[in-house]
């Protein structure tokens, strides 16, 4: 179920893979792809299943034209993107969907994209960093660092930069021509391409199709006990990104739009506003900014097109990092400006949910390096001690998202600052108690650290579901522990706390 149980498993090694041409989907002039909508199928790909035309012969031709206006300088193999409109969001009937994830209608510009997530050689060339230059996409990077990215290349390739930065505060010149990131409804469009389903692949995705935590495809939540009923079965956990294009790219040419590593994309986290339906760029302002796509320590749930993760903006993962985008012709008008607020001052408090024990350990030694006694999250009705029983149990609360009452209360929520929350993860997320009590209190200024008990899928998307709970705090750069940590773990928390 989660990981607070130790998980025998054997990790398969990492298999050989290549890297795709960029061009392997047919090159214009100027080394730039055209995609019209969905009635254009790159060589050797198929239309994924539930794409629906929508491209007429008029849009390919304009599409091919609008690539001829790039700046001759700009031979940057981007992907051209025929705009169109398109159901945003997912049905209330998809499996593991989130209520932030309202079906409404979009219709986006044409944009360029990126096939390939920015590899860390790409980067660190960029912006003159030292380290590791292979091909694996480039992941630890802020949303602050992606969008620095942008206006380096911008500058390297004689483009206007897209953003005018100062300090956190970021503002988007929409009439630019150099890169950025794509709008999370520019980047859904473009995950889909024409697709209406879970997933553009128009099934669940293999282990064998997509980089991601392979010992948990698509609904096996429910039918861990019954795998012969699922569409796919468990396959192989790389634990780590790997070479990019190392898949098929979807119907458009886009490789990696699920898994491999999750995609800062421009816009703060929020509730969709559906009657923003042109070319969309989320709320004004947030504590969150979005990324998309899941990673390769991801559950297949959590791939899905419509699924949105956030993070704060000065947090990294070693599970995101970013394509770039870039307009095809100039839009009107700047979005941004606002920066991030600071979380405010007070007490440290840490609280934590336990059920093996893992995360107690973890929890009482990082209370000992603060000096403050620590607080556990303990429900009314405790899951059970038998771990089928408690998978059963545990898996019915968040199949439901339910809210399981507690009997901890904290008296005083107002006089701490930091607040740290420790878990197992469960399912790639929060146990079910860490909701109810994130929804318990206001956390509005304070500062969230996370930290879990986990076997091998890290943080998973608990620091996301964590920020969407509490989406007025800042939710600060989480620690992970390999079950309870061993003798390194006090230096683990040690070093965290340094951070």
């Amino acid at each position: 179920m989660g990981h607070d149980t130790r998980n025998t498993t054997k990790r398969v090694a990492q298999p050989t893979l290549t890297r795709r041409s960029l061009l392997g989907a047919g090159a214009l002039a100027g080394g730039i792809l055209a995609l019209a909508g969905c009635s254009w199928t790159p060589r050797g790909a198929q239309t994924s299943q539930g794409a629906e035309p929508g491209a007429s012969a008029q849009a390919n031709s304009a599409a091919t034209q609008t690539s001829s206006d790039a700046p001759a300088n700009a031979n940057d193999n981007l992907v051209l993107v025929s705009g169109g409109t398109f159901a945003m969001g997912s049905p209330s009937d998809e499996p593991w969907r989130g209520d932030d994830e309202a079906a409404h209608e979009v219709t986006v510009s044409d944009f360029y994209l990126a096939p390939m997530e920015v590899s860390q050689q790409e980067y660190n060339a960029t912006v003159g960093a030292a380290g590791d230059t292979g091909n694996v996409p480039a992941t630890g990077v802020t949303w602050y660092d992606a969008i620095a990215y942008c206006n380096a290349l911008s500058t390297k390739a004689g483009l206007s930069p897209a953003y005018a930065i100062d300090g956190e505060a970021v503002t988007w010149d929409r009439s630019a021509n150099g890169y950025r990131l794509p709008t999370e409804a520019e980047w859904e469009y473009a995950c889909r391409a024409g697709t209406t389903g879970p997933f553009n692949l128009g099934h669940s995705p293999s282990a064998d199709e997509v980089n991601y935590y392979g010992h948990y495809p698509y609904e096996i939540e429910g039918n861990y006990f019954d795998q012969d009923v699922l569409e796919v079965k468990p396959g192989v956990y790389r634990g780590e990104p790997i070479t990019s294009g190392s898949f098929e790219p979807n119907a458009w040419g886009l490789y990696d739009m699920h898994g491999n590593v999750a995609e800062w994309v421009w816009d703060h986290y929020g509730a969709y506003d559906a009657s923003a339906s042109h070319d969309p760029t989320g709320p004004d302002t947030g504590e969150l900014r979005v990324n998309r796509g899941g990673g390769w320590n991801d559950f297949a749930k959590n791939l899905r097109s419509a699924y949105r993760a956030s993070l704060t903006p000065t947090s990294s993962s070693p599970s995101v990092g970013f394509r770039v985008a870039r307009n095809a012709a100039p839009l009107e008008g700047t979005v941004g400006g606002a920066a991030t607020s600071q979380a405010a001052g007070g007490e440290p408090l840490v609280v934590y949910f336990s059920w093996s024990g893992n995360t107690r350990k973890i929890a009482q030694e990082l209370a000992t390096q603060l000096g403050v006694e620590p607080v556990e999250i303990v429900c009314e009705r405790p899951y059970s001690s038998d771990y089928n029983t408690c998978l059963d149990e545990a898996q019915r609360d968040q199949n439901q998202q339910a809210r399981p009452k507690l009997t901890t209360h904290i008296d005083n929520m107002d006089r701490y600052g930091t607040v740290y929350i420790g878990y197992p993860n469960w399912w790639a997320s929060i146990p079910m108690p860490i909701a109810t009590f994130l929804e318990s209190y206001d956390f509005s200024g304070k500062e969230i650290r996370p930290f879990c008990s986990n076997g091998g899928g890290g943080l998973g998307q608990s620091v996301s579901a964590i920020s969407k709970l509490a989406p007025n705090a800042h939710v600060d750069q989480g620690l992970s522990i390999y079950y309870s940590g061993g003798d390194n773990m006090p230096q683990q928390v040690t070093d965290w706390l340094a951070k």
